[in-house]
């Protein structure tokens, strides 16, 4: 691996990123700008990788260093990315060691953002960071935070377990080409389960721990896409470079999700959304009266995956659903896949230990056509990429 590192001064939280990296069997060389080394000098850098550190072409000139190093790469991760870093990349800009090197690999890269708030949100950098993703770059959105002095806002780098997490995906995917299958795609993703208030303490809900959606966010991100999450009520820290929007309510969710998914290519609804809510929630807590409980009057929740079906932003707009049965998991999956009108619908079987909250699932992909691709036990990241690579099968 390469670790490129810019002159911010996030610098020092990527020595623990090295630190991951190498502990975990990697070899990493460390590939600063001569301005980063102001942050963390280079003997940091060199004892933490054990190997050399350069940031000029002109050092060990016979071994070529400004196209080796690239060449030899199975990752090049850039951390933090300065604005200064993404506008070099983005138009070929080549006076130091780490820019050559960016030019020359042909593996993937994965730039992780760290600047001011107003920096982030400039239109040349977003016009730059647009044109790395068009390339095939990961870019991962920075997370939202203190930043340096008083100041917070987009723009803070991501822990290093969450910046590591994305690297150890994207070496999983293998080869550039086969990373960079969703490059260019905004994908929203609805994850978790929504709590429909009885009062202010009590709630109707649902088991659902978010993981599949999460798998699926972290996954679409490590194969090039940008990627929105609609997360309700999940206790999962969010995933390094998805732009993540906490909902409770069906009705929260719902919103969120019409405005993901105006500007998206692909939406999956993979939250467990309650079918029904109250019809007026209680305004203090409700007592015991000695005379048992009064019903609760329920009314039906809007259909999010149906009106997100037949309403798309677009026409080639993919949608996917997810259905959690307990009998019947195939007839039940394929008459809900005809209610829903989505293209693709995951079914699989919860209860008894299964599916929610386990880091485990097995699934069937359905399809209007009758297809059906059965998804084999194992993790949620499988899953996650069965799903995708679903997906990617069925992209214009």
């Amino acid at each position: 691996m390469v670790l490129g590192v810019g002159a911010g001064i996030a610098a020092y939280k990527v020595c623990e990123l090295l630190r991951r990296l190498t502990e975990s069997g990697h070899r990493v060389r460390v590939v600063p700008t001569a301005a980063a080394l102001r942050f963390v000098g280079a003997p940091t850098w060199a004892a933490l990788s054990g190997q050399p550190v350069a940031t000029e072409v002109w050092e060990s000139v016979h071994e070529v260093p400004h196209v080796r190093i690239g060449q030899g790469a199975d990752l090049v991760l850039v951390a933090p990315a300065t604005a200064d870093l993404l506008a070099k990349a983005a138009h070929g800009a080549a006076d130091d060691l780490l820019t050559n090197t960016l030019l020359t690999a042909r593996c993937p890269v994965v730039f992780a953002p760290a600047m001011h708030t107003e920096m982030w949100e400039h239109p040349a950098t977003r016009a730059n960071v647009a044109t790395l993703r068009e390339r095939g770059a990961i870019v991962v959105e920075p997370a939202v935070g203190r930043l340096t002095g008083a100041d917070s806002g987009a723009g803070r780098l991501p822990e290093p377990a969450q910046l590591f997490e994305v690297a150890r995906r994207v070496l999983e995917r293998g080869s550039a080409a086969v990373v960079r299958d969703l490059a260019g795609l905004r994908v929203a993703i609805s994850a978790g389960g929504t709590r429909e208030a009885i009062d202010p303490v009590r709630f109707i809900g649902n088991h659902s721990s978010g993981r599949q959606g999460y798998a699926l966010a972290a996954t679409a991100l490590a194969r090039g896409a940008e990627v929105t999450l609609v997360a309700a009520n999940t206790a999962l820290p969010d995933p390094a470079g998805v732009r993540t929007v906490p909902v409770r309510s069906t009705a929260e969710l719902a919103e969120a999700m019409r405005a993901a998914a105006r500007d998206a290519d692909v939406v999956v609804m993979a939250a467990a959304v309650a079918d029904f809510r109250p019809v007026a929630a209680a305004a203090s807590k409700i007592k015991k009266t000695g005379a048992g409980p009064a019903p609760i009057e329920l009314t039906e929740n809007p259909d999010i995956l149906a009106e997100l079906s037949a309403s798309r932003a677009k026409p080639e707009q993919l949608v996917v659903g997810f259905a959690a049965e307990t009998d019947d998991v195939l007839a039940n999956g394929r008459a809900k896949l005809a209610r829903k009108g989505c293209d693709l619908l995951v079914v699989n079987q919860v209860g008894d230990g299964r599916a929610f909250g386990t880091p485990d699932n097995e699934a069937v992909v359905l399809a209007p056509d009758g297809s059906s691709v059965p998804v084999p036990h194992g993790s949620k990241e499988s899953v996650a990429d069965a799903v995708w690579d679903a997906v990617a099968a069925r992209l214009p």
